[in-house]
């Protein structure tokens, strides 16, 4: 991946996954899967502590992981802007890329319905079979992020004496 991520990402996830230094159980099931850190899950068990830099590296690796992820599943001629892209990452760093490539979201999306994409974010608000407010929150702030459109700067010419 040659994009890095953007700090609007970042802030989102640090945001809704918190840091925590022991292993927690998922909000939907209250078990697996195991969290740790900024919403690391893979190969976490019931138990496990971690060191705050061990966090901040396993959030950096896992950041690269879904920026990856959804540079992937982007088709062109679509380039996202990086409040696009942010949301993006966050929903998948969430719910994981295969529900993303699976999505309305990332149809629309790649069939060039911006708006509608940006309108999906909300259908995911459920976790265990039940809306959780958290997920509410966050899916209303990633859709109005991936909405929000980025400035465009236009470069100034400069005088040299000519």
């Amino acid at each position: 991946m040659n994009r890095p991520i953007p700090p609007q990402a970042i802030s989102l996830i640090r945001k809704y996954e918190g840091l925590r230094l022991f292993a927690y159980g998922d909000p939907g099931t209250g078990g697996e899967p195991w969290t740790i850190g900024y919403g690391h899950t893979g190969g976490v068990y019931k138990g496990d502590t971690i060191s705050a830099s061990e966090a901040e590296r396993i959030l950096e690796l896992d950041l690269l992981k879904f920026g990856k992820g959804v540079e992937s599943l982007i088709r062109p001629p679509i380039l996202l802007n990086d409040n696009q892209f942010s949301a993006l990452i966050s929903f998948s760093f969430n719910l994981g890329l295969e529900r993303l490539r699976q999505s309305a979201l990332l149809a629309n999306l790649n069939s060039g319905n911006l708006e509608a994409a940006g309108k999906a974010f909300l259908h995911w608000t459920h976790a265990g079979g039940k809306e959780l407010p958290g997920l509410v929150k966050r899916r209303k702030e990633e859709s109005e992020l991936f909405l929000t459109p980025m400035p465009v700067l236009i470069a100034q010419e400069t005088s040299n004496g000519n």
